[in-house]
């Protein structure tokens, strides 16, 4: 049977010391960060960049159920040949179409592993050690090359694997509509237009306020949509 994940950690950067420089600079997410409460964000760092993508190409654009489903076949897929919960880029690329298929991989998401598995064995994905002193945009130029990988993907592996500190995914629906609901004029009750969302230079010059801290107040960000839709209780 594969092994369990190691638990998620906190960020190693100080996460009380990010919410009390974003308070204070910026008062307006001060309130946001009052109402949301204490930073909880965990992250999952002792997956190589390889398995992380290799998992991120699976669960895009289906329900995170099914994604689940197929991501634990397609480990199954490589029993006995594997004695960990992972497997080597190799043996992606070996693998036959049918055992990437009976796993419930779409075709493109087939070849987008196989594209991920070659560049890894290239060195174009890099090793986490190596990964881990390269600065965000470096990783970001390196990982996108890999077939249906975006910028959006790398910046969620950059704040939720990697645990950097200073990542704002100006992209994201989340992030936009918590931007919105913060700085804009967008109520908890009304209803989203595409007029209603920032545009990214508008978020950037925000942004300035809250370097080097903005993986935690893109956190808080998704909180406020959170918040928004009754799936966090308002504080007392």
């Amino acid at each position: 049977m594969p092994r369990p994940l190691n638990s998620p950690r906190s960020p190693r950067y100080d996460a009380a010391q990010a919410c009390l420089d974003l308070s204070f600079s910026d008062p307006k997410l001060a309130k946001l960060i009052e109402r949301a409460g204490p930073f909880t964000m965990r992250v999952s760092s002792t997956q190589s960049p390889f398995e992380a993508l290799v998992e991120s190409i699976i669960y895009q654009q289906i329900h995170g159920k099914a994604a689940a489903a197929i991501h634990r076949r397609l480990l199954e897929g490589f029993y006995p040949l594997t004695t960990d919960q992972h497997f080597a880029a190799q043996q992606l690329l070996d693998c036959p179409n049918e055992q990437l298929r009976a796993a419930g991989l779409s075709h493109n998401k087939s070849l987008a592993l196989r594209d991920l598995a070659a560049k890894t064995i290239d060195g174009t994905v890099p090793t986490l050690a190596r990964i881990r002193r390269m600065s965000d945009e470096a990783i970001i130029e390196h990982l996108t090359q890999v077939r249906g990988i975006g910028r959006w993907t790398v910046e969620m592996l950059l704040i939720s694997r990697l645990g950097r500190p200073n990542v704002l995914p100006v992209d994201d629906y989340g992030i936009r509509k918590g931007f919105a609901l913060t700085f804009g004029k967008l109520k908890p009750a009304d209803k989203v237009t595409p007029a209603d969302l920032p545009k990214p230079d508008v978020m950037h010059r925000r942004a300035k306020r809250w370097q080097p801290w903005c993986s935690v107040a893109s956190w808080y960000l998704w909180r406020a949509c959170d918040l928004a839709s009754g799936k966090l209780p308002p504080l007392p």
